[in-house]
C-alpha cells in the first residue's frame, strides 16, 4: 500500500527556512539549511538548548534521542505508536546508567489504534 502525505505549502516552506543539525561522524557539508555537528555534539546540543528561542526536535533517531535522554537535555518526549507486530527489533530505550522515571503528560488517539504519547521526565516541573 502507498500512503501519501501532503504538507501545505506554508508548512513546507517553515520547515525549509529552519536551522537544521545533524549529528554526524562522517558528513561534513549538507545542502537544505543544515550544520553538520561533528565530535563535540554533546556540548553543542546543550549550547543550542540554552541559546535557542524554542523546540529542538529530534526526528527518528533512536541512537541520538538515547543519548540526549542520558545526558538530561530531553524535556519531553513524544512517541507514535503504531500497533503493528513487525518482530525482532532494537528498542528505544535501550540500557542506561540510571533510572530515568518518565511521567505521561498528555495523549491522544488518532484513528482506531495509532497514539500519541508526550512523556516528560518526572522531576521536572509542569
Amino acid at each position: 500500500m502507498l500512503l501519501a502525505w501532503h504538507v501545505p505549502a506554508e508548512f513546507a516552506d517553515r520547515l525549509n527556512e529552519l536551522p537544521k543539525y545533524v549529528v554526524s561522524s562522517t558528513l561534513t557539508d549538507l545542502p537544505w539549511n543544515a550544520t553538520v555537528l561533528g565530535n563535540a555534539w554533546r556540548e553543542v546540543v546543550a549550547r543550542l538548548r540554552q541559546e535557542l528561542d524554542g523546540d529542538i526536535v529530534v526526528y527518528g533517531s533512536r541512537r541520538l534521542s538515547q543519548s540526549l535522554i542520558e545526558m538530561g537535555l530531553v524535556d519531553e518526549l513524544r512517541l507514535m505508536v503504531y500497533p503493528v507486530v513487525l518482530g525482532a527489533g532494537d528498542r528505544l530505550f535501550g540500557e542506561t546508567q540510571d533510572k530515568i522515571p518518565m511521567r505521561l503528560v498528555e495523549w491522544r488517539l488518532f484513528g482506531a489504534s495509532v497514539v500519541n504519547m508526550i512523556y516528560a521526565p518526572a522531576m521536572a516541573d509542569g
